[in-house]
């Protein structure tokens, strides 16, 4: 059958080019996973927050490895890359951000990410989406990216709409966490918000 319309990117509208480094102009660095990332990752799921709202655990520092292994193919595969964030000038671990869900033909991924305990209430997750947010729109050509959290994570509903994500709804039951089914809340931004 047809499609009527053209697609708003075609295959290879990431993996065209190598995996951008994107500062965010203002301390943070977005760049590609390294090897050396594991033992900073295998901390970071130490941390029980990431358990209240993080699908998955990580056991060991071999595990944050394979990981790592997986994030990296992705940016060929154009499935879910992600990124690092540390500080400008050092390679300190501050958090992950990552476009996931990717439909390319639509021009639409959801953007998710997460922070290590010491960088919270440092507005580094809402400068990384930002960040991630302009180049995604302005460099790539995507059309709207899409943030959901859970309910009772309003940290990450503050991330949102400070990253200019208007609220567009719940998604009741929409994910398992250990604790049992959450409602979602679903953001979105499009280009030229």
């Amino acid at each position: 059958m047809p499609i009527l319309t053209s697609p708003v990117l075609t295959a290879g509208a990431l993996a065209r080019i190598d995996q951008p480094v994107l500062p965010t102009g203002d301390g943070l660095v977005l760049r590609p996973w390294r090897a050396g990332d594991a033992p900073a990752v295998h901390a970071a799921f130490q941390d029980p927050l990431m358990h209240r709202f993080h699908g998955k655990s990580c056991e060991s520092e071999a595990e944050a490895a394979g990981w790592i292994t997986q994030w990296q193919e992705a940016w060929a595969g154009e499935r879910e890359p992600q990124w690092a964030v540390v500080a400008e000038g050092t390679e300190r671990l501050l958090g992950r951000v990552a476009l996931r869900q990717i439909e390319l033909a639509d021009g639409s991924a959801e953007l998710a990410y997460w922070t290590v305990a010491g960088a919270r209430g440092r507005n580094v997750a809402t400068r990384s989406a930002a960040a991630l947010t302009h180049w995604a729109f302005e460099e790539i050509g995507f059309h709207r990216l899409e943030l959901m959290h859970s309910t009772v994570n309003e940290a990450s509903c503050r991330v949102a709409a400070k990253a200019g994500f208007a609220p567009e709804g719940t998604r009741r039951k929409a994910y398992l966490h250990l604790d049992g089914w959450h409602d979602m809340h679903l953001h979105a931004r499009v280009r030229g918000d």
